[in-house]
């Protein structure tokens, strides 16, 4: 059975109809969608010119049969401190909702499909890091700012 769990920028690829992503939505059996990514999905609506449209796609992405929200409950919390008390262990950063992300992956026993490569160092969460577009790819190389 084809189990997923989007990252944000997995669901915003798939909305740009990058087909790796594209063909893994349309084939899967179910996708998780961790709360912390809608969070993280409105900030970027809210910033942009077309929130809106972008709000009105994203429910309707969640009314679908196969997509299911994951809210983070005790286990997910549990699993989030499990992993980050291992990447401080390690002196590996990254991002906070990055690892709470992986915590709800893991916990629904999904596959998180990422174009993050953060996600290579939580051990914990398997992962399907994606190629990134070209311009995605220039955009991460140069960083924030």
């Amino acid at each position: 059975m084809s189990r997923y769990c989007l990252d944000t920028s997995a669901y915003s690829q798939f909305k740009r109809g990058h087909a790796p992503v594209v063909a893994l939505i349309d084939s899967a059996e179910w996708i998780g969608v961790p709360t912390i990514v809608l969070g993280e999905l409105w900030l970027g609506f809210g910033l942009g010119d077309r929130a809106k449209r972008n709000e009105r796609e994203l429910q309707e992405f969640l009314a679908n049969r196969v997509v299911d929200e994951l809210p983070v409950s005790r286990e997910v919390a549990r699993l989030f401190g499990q992993m980050a008390s291992s990447l401080r262990r390690r002196a590996t950063p990254v991002p906070t909702n990055d690892i709470w992300i992986a915590a709800t992956a893991a916990n629904s026993g999904s596959i998180l499909i990422t174009y993050d490569e953060d996600f290579r160092r939580i051990d914990q969460v398997e992962s399907l890091i994606l190629a990134a577009p070209r311009a995605l790819a220039k955009l991460l190389r140069r960083g924030p700012g």
